[in-house]
């Protein structure tokens, strides 16, 4: 998918989704942007109005996150260490829901969507809303590009429709 704004909610409330776990930087905004966009409070506001809970699983700083979520309302885990299980465990917790019942939407295969499907989760690769971000990300990135075409050769689409792991109908 191209962004947050891309997913049907509605398809996800009938898979039984509850949470919507999902990545601060290069997913929800551009890399260390500091405000919640309009678009964003907005799809915020659609997301809770269905009933979802949204929380952030980040690996940045406490400082950053925390910054954001008092921001946005939105709860969070700052220095998640994705792919390791630890920050999606406690946002698990947070709202005492098996991995089954959350998504993880995230802008890097190797953390983000890695170690969501690691638990069990359901989750949705999303292009970087910016191509400013840290030194290290973009190394990462060279990684990612060369495992999405190996995806591609076995048949998964381009990463604009990229949905990574597996739903309960095996899509």
């Amino acid at each position: 998918m191209r962004s947050i704004y891309e997913i049907d909610l509605e398809d996800l409330w009938r898979r039984g989704k509850r949470l919507i776990l999902t990545d601060l930087d290069n997913t929800l905004v551009p890399w260390n942007h500091p405000q919640v966009p309009e678009k964003l409070a907005d799809w915020l506001k659609m997301a809770h109005a269905k009933g979802f809970h949204v929380c952030i699983v980040s690996n940045n700083g406490e400082a950053r996150v925390d910054a954001f979520a008092r921001a946005s309302g939105l709860p969070a885990v700052a220095g998640a260490r994705k792919p390791k299980s630890t920050g999606f465990r406690m946002a698990l917790e947070r709202f005492q829901l098996p991995p089954e019942a959350a998504v993880m939407v995230g802008d890097q295969l190797f953390t983000d969507i890695q170690g969501a499907n690691r638990l069990g989760m359901y989750s949705i690769l999303v292009l970087p809303l910016d191509p400013k971000e840290w030194w290290g990300t973009k190394a990462v990135r060279m990684m990612e590009r060369v495992a999405l075409m190996m995806l591609r050769s076995r048949g998964l689409k381009r990463p604009h429709v990229v949905r990574v792991g597996r739903s309960e109908d095996g899509r």
